[in-house]
């Protein structure tokens, strides 16, 4: 039996547990520079196996929220440099989750007022991002139209995430994370349904379509080395307004396979199955994600498949006694409980975290949450 919470080796790093502390934005950055706060947060979280960060933008382009600390300016770098030594003064492992969000933004956030970009002029309907509103006040406002990246464009976006990679190893980071999942660029340009692009980029083949999440990866990789990359990816996924399409597990299997060729890190799968399955129908939804994963891992080879989205420990082990999945994310119960770790090993209850304080504010909700004490 693989045990939770059992040693395991990511890449060339050695994990304490197999317990992954998921990517949560909680907008607690108010110049979009990681403070003591934020070194604190992860801090108190770093008896998980492996954290990964908050999304950090790679440039001002790729923002579509306030207050999320970035990875491209050397004020960024040095601020979540207080964080990685931090979580490495107490043993514990992070890696910066590198994130564009193409369409989902809005020009207050854009250099002079410019349009987003995306992998076309499609906008995410119903969307929104975390901007200025008309008044100039901090909000939720509906995302602008993007415009198209050029096909020369597309290789400095390229070169954008190689080089926040190198920042954020500078920072101390242990790796990264592409952030290739819940409607963002690289996942607009994997989706037939947004590319409508008629250059190497677009939706004419499954190769064509991958071409940009592949050419991130091996810059990324060539930059940083693989063993030091991950990525998360999201199938089934409609955040964003993400269309289905027919060949949505063709093209995880060639992306995966892709992937595992690579001989990256890891693999990080976002479960968002909830779109089809109720609460309810929890056999047919823990179908529906094996059926995933075994699609990803026949790809994957040597490369680690971590699951996030839902679990429990009792489906975390299960999943890993099926030899399904290498590491099991836990995302919002990491929120109230700074010691999840402990407590999932020793079956202890669990604090509901508060939802009015997820984001943005100051300490409330945030570094507050205090470990189990027993009555």
């Amino acid at each position: 039996m693989t045990d939770l919470f059992g040693k395991f080796t990511l890449g060339n790093i050695d994990l304490t547990n197999r317990v992954v502390m998921a990517p949560m934005t909680r907008s607690r950055a108010p110049h979009d520079i990681a403070n003591e706060q934020i070194a604190l947060y992860y801090t108190q979280r770093a008896t998980a196996g492996l954290i990964v960060s908050e999304g950090t933008p790679i440039s001002r382009e790729g923002q579509g929220y306030l207050f999320n600390p970035g990875i491209f300016g050397e004020e960024q770098i040095a601020g979540w440099k207080l964080t990685t030594d931090s979580v490495h003064s107490v043993g514990g492992k992070i890696f910066a989750q590198l994130w564009h969000v193409g369409r989902v933004s809005h020009t207050s956030l854009q250099k002079e007022g410019a349009a987003p970009v995306s992998s076309s002029n499609k906008p995410a309907a119903k969307a929104k991002a975390f901007a200025y509103d008309e008044q100039g006040e901090p909000g939720f406002v509906d995302t602008s139209t993007p415009r198209p990246l050029s096909t020369e464009e597309v290789g400095r976006v390229v070169n954008d995430f190689a080089q926040a990679a190198e920042n954020a190893i500078k920072a101390g980071f242990d790796g990264v994370e592409i952030h290739g999942a819940n409607g963002y660029l690289v996942e607009q340009f994997i989706n037939p349904k947004v590319n409508d692009r008629d250059d190497k980029y677009g939706a004419k083949t499954v190769e064509d379509r991958l071409r940009f999440v592949f050419e991130v990866v091996d810059a990324v990789s060539a930059k940083i080395g693989k063993e030091r990359v991950g990525i998360r990816i999201s199938p089934y996924g409609q955040l964003f307004d993400m269309p289905l399409y027919d060949d949505i597990d063709a093209t995880y299997s060639a992306l995966c396979e892709g992937l595992g060729e690579r001989g990256i890190a890891y693999v990080h799968v976002m479960d968002q199955t909830n779109f089809f399955f109720s609460a309810d129908d929890a056999e047919a939804k823990d179908e529906a994600i094996q059926n995933l994963l075994k699609i990803c891992r026949k790809g994957l080879k040597q490369t680690a498949l971590i699951l996030a989205g839902d679990l429990t420990r009792e489906r975390a082990q299960a999943f890993l006694d099926s030899d399904l999945i290498d590491l099991a994310a836990f995302g919002q119960p990491f929120i109230a409980n700074p010691d999840l770790v402990y407590r999932l090993e020793n079956d202890l209850p669990l604090t509901e975290p508060d939802r009015d304080t997820y984001y943005g504010g100051d300490g409330e909700g945030y570094i507050d949450y205090p470990p189990y004490k027993s009555a």
